[in-house]
């Protein structure tokens, strides 16, 4: 219990003082704090994280459980879409039930599930949530996630920017080089720079969550935004999570994936919803939505897991 109050008071303070400064400073701030995060220091927080973590021979199980993840909020979500055109005679437009399954499917499970799995469980364990996110959400956003945009939006689709993305992404390349020199011997003293680094970068991703929360302006749709929640943040970790003794996945571990599974929407459902000009306000809605909820359920999980 004592961990989890601390863990909401660093996480409600530094998400509360984004907010604010958010709220404050000028919009072109949270747009080049996220530029800094993403070229540099989430990229060298990864390569720290790496050195620190225990990497275990059913690591690889983490991503193929993201995909079940992902795959199985998609189709609960396209279920309770056509249960409503069934029971309640009513369709959503295509752009809605695009944004509804992208929340349903895709989690924040970088810049909010790392440090909620490095405070909650610890660096040991932290290379599970990390092969989550990058070999497993991160793909599926940029990849499932796009293609579904383009099937229900009405954006142009652009299959080289799409892989560009991808391929360039900073992350997916300190991965890479953090798993070759892991092992390496450094210097003590760059090692405890490094490990300051890559706190700092963690605090700052939350001050950032909070700077983008301070600019979302629309609390519309909330009664669909609360179907895709109930399916992201409920269904899908409850199902999923049942289930993992079954790969040989417990303790620890279990709890990093399930964390994971459980986090809410992404804000990368809000970048593909302004890309192909899906239903921007159901998307916002999620998100804040979101992360309001996230307090509610993260004492369950932790509880039954």
């Amino acid at each position: 219990m004592t961990n989890l109050l601390e863990l909401y008071v660093k996480l409600g303070g530094l998400v509360l003082v984004g907010f604010i400064l958010g709220r404050k400073l000028p919009v072109t701030v949270p747009t080049r704090l996220g530029l800094f995060l993403f070229w540099v220091g989430v990229p060298i927080s990864i390569v720290s994280f790496l050195r620190q973590s225990s990497l275990s021979g059913q690591i690889w199980i983490a991503p193929a459980i993201a995909y079940l993840a992902i795959l199985l909020g998609a189709f609960l979500a396209w279920l309770a879409i056509k249960g409503q055109a069934y029971f309640r005679k009513t369709v959503p437009q295509p752009p809605t039930q695009a944004s509804l399954i992208l929340a349903a499917m895709l989690g924040n499970t970088g810049y909010l599930g790392f440090p909620i799995t490095l405070a909650m469980v610890g660096k040991e364990y932290f290379a599970w949530a990390l092969f989550y996110d990058l070999l497993g959400s991160f793909p599926g956003t940029y990849g499932l996630g796009v293609l579904l945009a383009a099937r229900f939006g009405v954006g142009v689709q652009n299959h080289w920017q799409t892989a560009k993305a991808i391929l360039i992404n900073p992350a997916l390349w300190s991965f890479g080089f953090g798993l070759l020199v892991r092992e390496a011997t450094i210097p003590t003293v760059v090692e405890f720079c490094l490990e300051k680094f890559a706190w700092c970068s963690v605090a700052l991703s939350l001050v950032l969550i909070g700077m983008r929360l301070g600019l979302l302006k629309s609390w519309g749709s909330l009664p669909q935004a609360g179907m895709s929640l109930g399916i992201k943040m409920l269904l899908v970790p409850l199902i999923l999570g049942s289930i993992l003794p079954v790969f040989g996945i417990t303790g620890s571990t279990a709890k990093v994936i399930v964390l994971q599974m459980a986090m809410p929407p992404a804000f990368g459902t809000l970048v593909i919803a302004e890309t192909f000009n899906l239903d921007r306000d159901l998307a916002v809605t999620a998100l804040a939505a979101g992360a309001i909820v996230l307090l509610v359920t993260l004492p369950v999980w932790l509880w039954l897991f």
